[in-house]
Order: C-alpha cells, then sequence, then structure tokens
C-alpha cells in the first residue's frame, strides 16, 4: 500500500461518509474533518452511520489551526468539504466564496509554507462547472457547446438550445474533460476555483492532484430534509411527504446520475493510480435520465398517486442538459460504472423507509423568486 493515512474534508457528510467506510474496508486509516453545518447535520452531532474506525474531529476547514491539526501525519487529503446548493449560492455569495475558495486556500496555503506529509491530494470538483454541455447538430453536422440559454426562447417556449449556425434544434452528446467551463452559478464559480488551485499548486509544489468532476451522486445517505440537495433525494422528500414532484421547464431536462458506491471506487483508483495524477476526470455514468423519469422512478418505488406538477419556469443558471464521457478515467484508471439509475434508486428507497423526511422544497422556491431567480 503506497499510501496509510487518509484525510477527508467534509467526511461527515454523504459523499465522505462513504468514502470513509470504502477506504477503511481497504485497509486505510481515516480521519475526518467536519464542521458539521445544522444544514446537513441538524442535530450538531455526527451522524449514527459515520464510522466508528475513523477519527472525527469536529472543525472548520477555514480555521487554521483546525486545518493544522487534521493534517498531521496524513498521507493523502480528500478535499470535499464545500457549501453545496446551486439556487443557494446564488443569495448565499460571500458564504460559498469563503466557505469553498477560501477553505481550499487555507489549506493549500498550508502545504505550501508548513512542515506536512501530504504526497497526494483530490478534490471534488463540479460537472455544474461546465454550464451547458456538448451537442451535435443533425442539420449542418457542427459539433459546439452553446452559451447558457436566455429568458427570449424561454418565453417562447424554446428548452432546448439552438444551432449556432442553423438555428436547428441540437441533440445532446456525452461531455468530456476538455470542454470549456462556462460556471453559470456562484457555486459553479468556487468548485472550478477549487479545482484550479488544487492542480496549480500541486503542480507548482510537486504534490501530484487529481481533480474529479462529479455528475449527480446519489445513494443512501443524502439528507431527505435539505431542499438543496440532489433532485432524486429532493422528489422522494416530497413524495414521502404526500406531495407532487416539482419539475422547472418541461422536466425533459436530462443529469448524469452516478451511484455512490460507483463514486468512491473512482476516488480510490484515482488516489493510487500514478496515471491520475495531475488530472481532471468526470466521474458519472455516461447515461443521461431525464428529470421526468427521475420523478416517475420515485412515484412508482413509493407506490404513489401523486401527480408531476410541471411549472414550465426556468432559472437562469440552469443547463439543459449535460452528460458525462467517462472514456479518460476507462484509459487511465481502469474504471467504468457498473449500478444503473434503477438499481441505484432501488437502494434509495429501501435506506429511505427508516428515514425522516422534513420537505423544504416550497420554502425554497420561495426564497428564489423573492430575488426574480426563477
Amino acid at each position: 500500500m503506497k499510501y496509510k493515512h487518509v484525510l477527508i474534508t467534509g467526511g461527515a457528510g454523504f459523499i465522505g461518509s462513504h468514502l470513509t467506510d470504502h477506504l477503511i474496508e481497504n485497509g486505510y486509516k481515516v480521519r475526518i474533518l467536519d464542521n458539521l453545518n445544522p444544514q446537513i447535520h441538524p442535530s450538531g452531532k455526527p451522524p449514527v452511520y459515520l464510522n466508528k474506525k475513523a477519527e472525527f474531529i469536529k472543525g472548520n476547514v477555514i480555521n487554521r489551526d483546525d486545518l493544522v491539526k487534521a493534517l498531521e501525519k496524513i498521507d493523502v487529503v480528500f478535499h470535499l468539504a464545500a457549501a453545496v446548493g446551486v439556487g443557494q449560492s446564488m443569495y448565499q455569495i460571500e458564504h460559498y466564496v469563503r466557505d469553498n475558495c477560501l477553505g481550499t486556500a487555507i489549506l493549500l496555503d498550508i502545504l505550501a509554507n508548513e512542515r506536512h506529509t501530504v504526497k497526494k491530494m483530490l478534490v471534488a470538483a463540479s460537472m455544474s462547472s461546465f454550464g451547458e454541455g456538448m451537442y451535435n447538430c443533425p442539420k449542418c453536422g457542427s459539433v459546439q457547446q452553446p452559451d447558457l440559454r436566455n429568458g427570449a426562447d424561454f418565453k417562447k417556449g424554446i428548452w432546448e438550445p439552438l444551432c449556432l449556425l442553423c438555428k436547428m434544434q441540437l441533440t445532446p452528446i456525452p461531455t468530456d474533460e476538455t470542454a470549456r467551463l462556462q460556471s453559470p452559478s456562484v457555486y459553479a464559480i468556487t468548485k472550478r476555483t477549487q479545482e484550479e488551485l488544487l492542480i496549480s499548486i500541486g503542480k507548482a509544489y510537486r504534490i501530484p492532484a487529481v481533480s474529479l468532476r462529479f455528475f449527480n451522486a446519489f445513494g443512501s445517505r443524502q439528507s431527505l430534509s435539505n431542499p438543496y440537495n440532489g433532485v432524486a433525494a429532493i422528489f422522494l422528500s416530497r413524495v414521502k411527504n404526500g406531495k407532487n414532484p416539482i419539475l422547472n421547464e418541461d422536466g425533459l431536462q436530462t443529469r448524469d446520475f452516478v451511484h455512490i458506491k460507483d463514486l468512491v471506487k473512482v476516488c480510490q483508483l484515482t488516489m493510487e493510480s500514478d496515471s491520475a495524477n495531475n488530472e481532471i476526470f468526470n466521474v458519472g455514468s455516461g447515461k443521461p435520465t431525464t428529470i421526468r423519469e427521475v420523478a416517475k422512478t420515485v412515484l412508482d418505488l413509493c407506490k404513489s398517486r401523486e401527480k408531476l406538477e410541471i411549472t414550465g419556469k426556468f432559472r437562469t443558471f440552469d443547463v439543459r442538459h449535460c452528460f458525462a464521457d467517462v472514456t479518460k478515467l476507462k484509459r487511465l484508471v481502469g474504471w467504468m460504472p457498473s449500478i444503473s439509475f434503477k438499481q441505484g434508486m432501488n437502494d434509495v428507497f429501501e435506506w429511505s423507509k427508516n428515514e425522516t423526511a422534513t420537505d423544504k422544497v416550497d420554502d425554497a422556491m420561495k426564497e428564489l423568486e423573492t430575488r426574480g431567480l426563477r
């Protein structure tokens, strides 16, 4: 084993706790640094599912002393700690920039200026930084990555991006790591910044760095009471509370859902592989799933008679389609996804039976509407 001691910032959260379990099962010693944000951990205490074999430090990545303590005798850092949520980031700007950008900067400042034992670092980046994904025009054959859609088209009921050359409706295709980053939200900008900071400092100080652009991760432990969470968890919370799933636009926009068990395998493989050093990877299933399909899957699993509420409304910072090309992961570290969306949702549903779900989506939407963001 090349490495032994691993630090996971944000390790008490959805992704971090699963990664903790996976690494401990594979013989690693894991330390967690987490501030137990009440939006995710309402009790203010470590969640009951947190692995007892992990060392837990309650602390914040924007506190230098907490990070120095957490980094002691660490070989590898998984930097997952971040404020999460696209919509919320558009009005809690200072909070998102402070936690995501400053927290990353302090971590890297310590590695640049103080003695440490870190030999590799990996960061949770995000597909949201792409903005729109890649498309093909069926008429003129051009491949392009369109700019964000505009309100004038929305008002005409045109949801799909149009070809810049012939104005024909574009067809989405897989998006690879070379696509430009348009970062349509504050959250996306901060995740892009985290990625660029880590890769830059890693190269400068010869600490191998890896950026993992997570697409839509889903699985057990994803809070059912956080309205800024993943859409699958949001829909499940709505239905468990006897409410309709709410879909923006026409519900036919697509996302790429990657199951948490597949995702943590990527984390281990890219940590252990020298071929992954200083690289950026898409981490997704490679398959698009419509938001309608997500909602219908939840309704079917819950045997609910609730109906889809398709609003025809839009958020100016939302993209229409973006799903991953995962060829690079297969080529460099030998990974391919193994769990389908429907398989994964069955697991989520079974887990959710004993979970409390407090639906706060209506309040979150009202907040966006009062600010003219929806």
